[in-house]
């Protein structure tokens, strides 16, 4: 397996497949992989005649520093993960100098709204260091295909807008929700868990799935409300957000519509740890 650390190295290689008119999928990861990335891995290899991925904790996308220094870095077995289900992924592992050239600050953008809705109501600035470092990686791996988790949907919305608003030639993919045997949707955080909120965690999708069913005869207004009064009857989970939005828009609703397309999204703390999922309404 190759692994690249600096940008001109991972250039050289991408013109030279550019030059061969080989299609390039990627999976860009902020490591401690999981079988959630794996999934975006294979798809990635079934649909591209080489696939990059790229390993990188992005700093400015933290709004916590706390949540920055305790991120899980396990570069080791996540190449060890990669080799498992293929020798010919190319891993690019670059540094925060490589990555911003000693500015470590975001670009500002522009993503006409989507990024004030939910997420960025709480994580103040949070879009622009996903735009920048995305951006970036995009102009370094020139990919054909780029390939995102549908569990983080909001960001998903965001990066299709990017590549829209600034003519990136990317085709990004969504891809479904990986989760565990018990619902919980997978994710990185997931190994900070202690045994007690692993055991409580499950209650999310349970709950975003009661959602889903009280939705078809309730309005958006009486579900959420029902979903604000599960988690006060929990202990170990709390609540910070459940919206119900459109799917395009993000925008919350309170009252449905025929022709409109609509998602549940929810953040919960169990701890210090924060959990997002989000299920398909219609």
């Amino acid at each position: 397996m190759k692994i690249f650390s600096n940008k001109e190295q991972i250039s050289e290689v991408v013109d030279a497949f550019k030059a061969q008119q080989l299609t390039i999928g990627f999976v860009p990861t902020m490591g401690a992989l999981h079988k959630g990335h794996l999934a975006l891995v294979e798809k990635a290899l079934a649909n591209n005649n080489r696939v990059i991925v790229s390993v990188f904790v992005n700093p400015t996308q933290f709004n916590n520093i706390e949540d920055l220094e305790k991120y899980p870095r396990t570069i080791e077995q996540d190449i060890a993960l990669l080799e498992s289900i293929s020798n010919d992924v190319l891993v690019f592992v670059p540094s925060v100098e490589v990555m911003y050239e000693g500015d470590t600050t975001s670009q500002h953008f522009d993503f006409d709204g989507l990024e004030y809705e939910m997420e960025g109501k709480f994580r103040q600035g949070h879009f622009n260091g996903v735009g920048t470092v995305v951006k970036r990686l995009f102009e370094i791996v020139k990919p054909d295909n780029a390939y995102f988790g549908e569990k983080d949907f909001q960001q998903l919305q965001i990066i299709k807008r990017l590549v829209s608003k600034y003519n990136l030639p990317v085709n990004v993919v969504g891809c479904k929700i990986h989760r565990e045997s018990n619902g919980l949707a997978m994710s990185s955080r997931n190994t900070r868990l202690t045994d007690l909120q692993k055991k409580e965690a499950p209650f999310i999708y349970k709950t975003l799935k009661t959602a889903k069913i009280l939705f078809g005869t309730k309005s958006a207004d009486k579900v959420s409300k029902w979903v604000v009064k599960q988690f006060e009857n929990n202990h170990v989970l709390k609540l910070e957000y459940f919206n119900i939005s459109e799917v395009d828009s993000l925008k919350e609703i309170k009252r449905k519509s025929k022709n409109k397309k609509y998602r549940a999204f929810i953040a919960v703390y169990a701890g210090e740890i924060r959990l997002i999922d989000n299920i398909a309404l219609n």
